[in-house]
């Protein structure tokens, strides 16, 4: 009976042991877990402050290498080109203008500047009578229209049909005396006159 007794102890002791262990074993993982996310939640609130601490050295070394480069380059405030940039520099210009005129000769010799066909306006002719008077002669539908043009003056002198050129020596009625010149030059003295009040157009 004691055997019995004994063995049934020992039974029990066996499984308390394992029952023990097994709890053990339970407690020794749950704390293996809460230390891993311990850890877990540690390296990320370290995560910030480790970058930071990169930032800041990062800066350091950066403003160590600017003292070194501000102290080997105090000397030099600009730096100088050499001949063989300045010459690139212009040969580069000189290739770009050749080509921008090349394109606008080509345009003009190959005709491709827009045409003013069923223009409302057509410049006749023109010619230069001093230093900023001059004359010209527009056709406005089926009429020519002389105008003289002086700085910011513009008048018309005389009209005629299109393509109507009058014989030099027929006087026709209503004609003013003189040469178109002479006729262009008393008009802009009296427009003088007009402007700043003397009778004579400015003649003194």
């Amino acid at each position: 009976m004691k055997s019995a007794a004994a063995r049934g102890a020992i039974v029990i002791a066996r499984r308390g042991a394992a029952a023990v262990r097994v709890c053990i074993r339970n407690s020794l993982r749950s704390r293996l877990r809460a230390a891993r996310h311990a850890a877990a939640i540690l390296a990320a609130l370290a995560a910030p402050f480790g970058a930071h601490a990169a930032d800041l050295q990062a800066v350091n070394q950066a403003s160590r290498a600017a003292s070194v480069a501000s102290a080997v380059g105090a000397g030099t405030a600009v730096p100088s080109l050499g001949f063989g940039a300045l010459l690139q520099s212009v040969l580069g210009l000189a290739v770009v203008l050749a080509v921008v005129f090349g394109c606008a000769w080509l345009a003009r010799r190959l005709g491709l500047q827009p045409a003013h066909r069923n223009a409302l306006v057509k410049t006749v002719g023109g010619a230069s009578l001093g230093g900023k008077e001059r004359v010209a002669v527009v056709e406005v539908g089926d009429t020519w229209l002389v105008l003289g043009a002086a700085p910011g003056n513009v008048r018309l002198l005389h009209t005629m049909p299109a393509g109507a050129l009058p014989d030099a020596g027929a006087v026709t009625p209503g004609a003013l005396p003189g040469t178109f010149g002479q006729r262009f030059r008393d008009a802009l003295k009296g427009e003088v006159g007009k402007r700043f009040g003397r009778p004579d157009g400015g003649a003194k």
